[in-house]
């Protein structure tokens, strides 16, 4: 594969203050880039985790807002857009909102793109679970070539692969050299529970699962295992997934889909007791028999082949590393994560006993 590197480049990176974003960013200032412009309009995100630097151009707004298009430099290299109404939960409370925050503002964005001929690249958080088998029981790996459903589970599902299709269209027709990154479930350091302004349900706190455990399991609560915790997932670790955008911006190539993922596949229940092991929490889980009424996606994990393959990316931290890792920087980060709790303890009134 051609060496090939950020070196002196310029990088925007929409959605560059929160979880994955951060942590994009702390690798890319690394790697010696010249300049680096975050969008955020910390709708999900803390300025926490918008790193201290020079070469750091901030601006804490939309994307969807016209000066701020206005104001990108046509001197770009590289785009990320990983921009996202926050999550599943979210935009089944407010589809009208995730429209605006998913399918609007990476719309305009593409188009601003294609206006700068000299891009070399624009990669897009896609999302594998719009395009994964809706199956309870042996699941196989997902592969880019998965053919896509026109019944989703949730509004966040069918923007993500509206994302597809319009930078697919942008791709055609204006040569934007757009790459689709295709997300599997991140987790590590950097997600903070509650950052950002509510989103109309309690998963404004209660984020994404491992998170979520880790700090209920430091807590020493009973994680609940809906369906038993027969359910499964490929986790992987957020700094793999920060190298897995930059392979897919130095070497995607356009129009082409990438799967980030692990290649493993974990039931939610190994998920909680590496949790508790890992935190030395003793209270057992809670086994459920209901299944998320919204959820049709019971057992599934991605094929990481052509990732390796074609990118040269192959993640390298495994499930009990990046657990641990993740449990030492949420005990090392409790006052940022309960600050940014507090903020909604109003609408969520069992996040209190967590405050005082």
């Amino acid at each position: 594969m051609a060496i090939a590197s950020f070196s002196g480049a310029s990088v925007l990176i929409v959605g560059g203050a929160g979880f994955v974003g951060s942590n994009l960013a702390k690798m890319l200032l690394k790697e010696d880039v010249k300049k680096l412009i975050i969008v955020d309009n910390l709708l999900s995100a803390d300025m926490s985790n918008v790193w201290d630097d020079p070469r750091i151009e901030f601006i804490p707004r939309s994307i969807t807002n016209s000066e701020v298009l206005e104001r990108l430099p046509n001197d770009l290299d590289y785009a990320y857009q990983l921009a996202t109404f926050h999550g599943n939960q979210s935009s089944i409370e407010d589809p009208l909102r995730d429209h605006m925050h998913n399918n609007y503002s990476s719309l305009v964005l593409f188009h601003r793109l294609s206006q700068i001929k000299n891009l070399k690249k624009i990669v897009y958080a896609a999302a594998a679970c719009a395009v994964a088998a809706k199956t309870y029981g042996e699941a196989t790996a997902t592969d880019e070539e998965a053919p896509v459903s026109l019944f989703h589970d949730s509004p966040y599902s069918v923007s993500k692969i509206i994302g597809e299709l319009y930078g697919n269209y942008y791709w055609k027709s204006e040569k934007l050299p757009f790459v689709k990154a295709r997300f599997m479930n991140v987790y590590g350091p950097g997600e903070i529970l509650g950052a950002g302004r509510w989103r109309g349900t309690v998963h404004t706190i209660w984020r994404n699962v491992t998170p979520t455990f880790v700090f209920k399991s430091l807590h020493k609560e009973a994680l609940p295992l809906d369906d038993e915790g027969r359910t499964s997932r490929d986790f992987i670790f957020v700094e793999d997934m920060a190298r897995g955008l930059m392979a897919a911006g130095l070497h995607g190539k356009p129009s082409e889909a990438y799967n980030l993922a692990s290649g493993a596949e974990t039931t939610i229940r190994k998920l909680a007791e590496t949790i508790n092991r890992e935190t030395g929490n003793p209270t057992p889980v809670d086994l459920r028999k209901a299944r998320r009424e919204w959820d049709n996606s019971g057992n599934r994990f991605g094929s990481a082949t052509k990732a390796e393959n074609e990118l040269g990316f192959k993640a390298s931290v495994d499930i009990a590393e990046g657990i641990a890792k993740t449990v030492s920087w949420t005990k090392d980060n409790m006052d940022t994560i309960k600050r940014c709790m507090a903020q909604h303890v109003h609408f969520v009134p069992d996040a209190k006993k967590y405050l005082s």
